[in-house]
């Protein structure tokens, strides 16, 4: 079954393009070492809760959007060893400082899938 990493975070509107930019990037580096699958998704029905919510968890002001991403790999061992060879790779190298997104606001973890349904019905 397969392995996710999953992130959500706040991108303010004034950068988004040049977030996307850095996400296409992004997921052309994982995609080269391996993971299965890079998604990245633009909140558009992500409303405000009164207690949690996506906007909430991210602290995500007015002028910002909330980003869900994932990542899918074979299983945990290939996503700790794709892991090492993305962070290593000299095209994520980038100054933090001029990131398009506040890293301080982002929450990421992995998750081990147990269940799965593809097209047609069923599990793989």
């Amino acid at each position: 079954m397969a392995y996710v990493d999953g992130f959500v975070l706040a991108v303010p509107k004034a950068r988004l393009d040049e977030y996307k930019d850095m996400a296409r990037r992004a997921g052309t580096v994982w995609m080269d070492h391996g993971a299965l699958s890079y998604v990245e998704a633009i909140g558009d029905d992500v409303p405000y809760g009164e207690l949690t919510s996506f906007p909430r968890a991210v602290q995500a002001r007015d002028d910002e959007v909330v980003v869900f991403a994932w990542v899918t790999y074979e299983s945990r061992n290939e996503r700790d060893r794709i892991l090492k060879l993305v962070m290593d790779d000299e095209r994520m190298q980038g100054d933090r400082d001029t990131m398009p997104f506040d890293g301080k606001r982002l929450i990421f973890g992995g998750f081990e899938a147990f269940i799965q349904v593809q097209p047609g019905g069923g599990e793989p």
